[in-house]
């Protein structure tokens, strides 16, 4: 009875109805900030210590290491540790096809390739592309293979996929060639005994289809589901998810439509949405809409530019659950070089007044921002660490300045976190990351909010952080919504971006444009359509 209590001790009303909601199919919608972890593992842990759960054959997914890393780490604290499997949609499958292999197949199991550039290049040679084989080309096309895969799109399907999209074309290239690269990149793979991450998930469908006795055994390993970040699943996970269901209903499936940033790389909302038809009748469909992370100017700010939308039905509507805050600051600069110093100013003054450089973040749209942003904080006496859209790229040389002062603020800070008074400290709390961070990725951000460095981030890779001062610059037309897309899905991934970056705020938000790359010219920015 203790654990079930402490598992289910301070939640609000709809975070306790989803906490106790454990049988057949469950949505939880959680809005950016409403402790979405915090209910789904108080779930697990309130239904493996009142017996509903066996531990054994309880499994949670989720789509990033740090992610999982974090879910086991929260599991831990509440009792049941390593008896639950939290993991990645990969890590789960696997090891399942690991499990079952022998079983299966008489060859060797696959080595798995984590950069299949070097493959996607051969590819390229063996049917004469026709384009370059420098980096960015055969990143391109290597990422194309990629959607093409999860999106369950085969080699003889690509042509009619061009013709209703404007997916397979990647580096120019003409659709049936890159249909012959596409062939040519699973031959070259399959010859040499390789694996790629996408078949890890291919290769667990496949033997759930077809190999009766062995999707018998990897199903009894799972008697309750639970798959987080539900928004971003891809069309090939939610096979996977389906058939490691098989008739088993008791799947609990969590996620924020508003928070769809991926699609460029397979991911959809529409499963989410569409959950309540998929799995009918559902045992409990929840909205978790309180946000307790940003104030009520942040929050008021968040629902303003999702208000415009013209599927804002789909989205929650979020409440603050704190008191007062300072309003939203806009600041137009004259170029891009005003822009970064105006913004390093700030946060120099904010570091004078007190506050620690690991509370404050600057969000970019694109990679190319960052390098003005760094140059500025550089110039200010300002550590950083950049995280860019493929994870965390350096830190600043500052940041190795001052060691004895900086190692005295560690000290502190330790001695905070063990009594409990500074978990944000420490870097917990922190929900999903943006993209698939590495296995660092985790102490990298805690080691940061130790040492006193500001995060120069781009948007896609903030998601999932939470910085007390943050700071989002080039609100322009062009950048904010990239390239100014018609209206249609591309701007409305655009917007969804807008508000993830304005939702990563917990205490001030100051958002920024500059009226032009340099001040020459005739060209003058206008105001991102999202805030005007």
């Amino acid at each position: 009875m203790r654990a079930m209590d402490k598992a289910l001790d301070g939640l609000d009303e709809a975070q306790l109805a989803a906490a106790t909601a454990l049988d057949g199919p469950v949505r939880i919608i959680a809005g950016a900030g409403a402790g979405k972890t915090r209910t789904v593992t108080r779930r697990i842990a309130h239904a493996c210590a009142s017996g509903a759960w066996d531990p054994a054959r309880t499994l949670a997914v989720t789509f990033s290491v740090k992610a999982a890393a974090e879910m086991r780490v929260r599991l831990g604290a509440l009792g049941v540790g390593d008896a639950v499997t939290a993991a990645t949609f990969h890590s789960a499958a696997l090891h399942q096809l690991r499990r079952v292999w022998a079983d299966v197949c008489d060859a060797p199991f696959p080595r798995l390739v984590e950069d299949a550039r070097d493959i996607t290049a051969r590819a390229m040679r063996q049917v004469d592309a026709g384009v370059d084989e420098d980096d960015l080309t055969v990143r391109a096309v290597r990422d194309e293979i990629n959607w093409a895969k999860i999106s369950l799109v085969s080699p003889d399907q690509v042509a009619r996929v061009a013709a209703v999209t404007d997916r397979c074309r990647p580096a120019g290239l003409d659709p049936d060639r890159f249909a012959d690269v596409y062939r040519a990149y699973e031959r070259e793979k399959t010859s040499r005994g390789e694996m790629d991450f996408d078949d890890i998930l291919l290769m667990a469908c496949h033997v759930l289809e077809d190999f009766d006795e062995a999707a018998a055994a990897i199903r009894r390993g799972i008697g309750w589901l639970t798959v987080d970040e539900y928004q971003d699943v891809s069309p090939l996970q939610h096979r996977l998810m389906r058939l490691w269901l098989g008739d088993n209903r008791n799947v609990c499936v969590v996620g924020d439509p508003a928070q769809t940033i991926y699609s460029f790389a397979g991911a959809s909302s529409y499963d989410l949405l569409a959950f309540a038809d998929e799995f009918r009748p559902l045992s409990a469909d929840i909205h978790l809409d309180t946000d307790y992370r940003s104030t009520p100017q942040v929050v008021s700010y968040a629902n303003r530019v999702l208000a415009a939308s013209p599927v804002r039905h789909e989205y929650l509507r979020l409440r603050s659950a704190r008191e007062g805050g300072r309003r939203v600051e806009r600041t137009v600069y004259e170029t891009d070089l005003d822009e970064a110093r105006g913004v390093a100013a700030r946060i120099r003054r904010l570091v004078e007044a007190g506050e620690s450089p690991a509370d404050c973040a600057v969000l970019t749209r694109i990679n190319a921002q960052q390098a003005a942003c760094c140059a500025a904080l550089r110039h200010a006496g300002l550590g950083y660490r950049v995280r860019r859209d493929n994870g965390w790229a350096s830190a600043s040389p500052v940041a190795d300045m001052d060691m004895a002062a900086r190692l005295a603020m560690v000290e502190a800070l330790r001695e905070r976190d063990e009594s409990g008074e500074s978990a944000h400290a420490a870097g917990a709390g922190t929900g999903a990351g943006a993209g698939v961070p590495g296995p660092d990725a985790q102490a990298a951000h805690r080691l940061a909010m130790k040492l006193g460095r500001v995060t120069v981030s781009t948007v896609h890779a903030s998601k999932g952080l939470e910085f007390k001062h943050v700071f989002v610059i080039g609100c322009s037309e062009g950048l904010m919504p990239y390239g100014s897309p018609r209206p249609g899905d591309e701007l409305e991934e655009e917007r969804r971006l807008m508000y993830v970056a304005v939702t990563r705020a917990e205490d001030t938000l100051h958002m920024s444009y500059a009226r032009s790359k340099d001040g020459m010219g005739p060209q003058h920015r206008r105001l991102s359509r999202f805030l005007s």
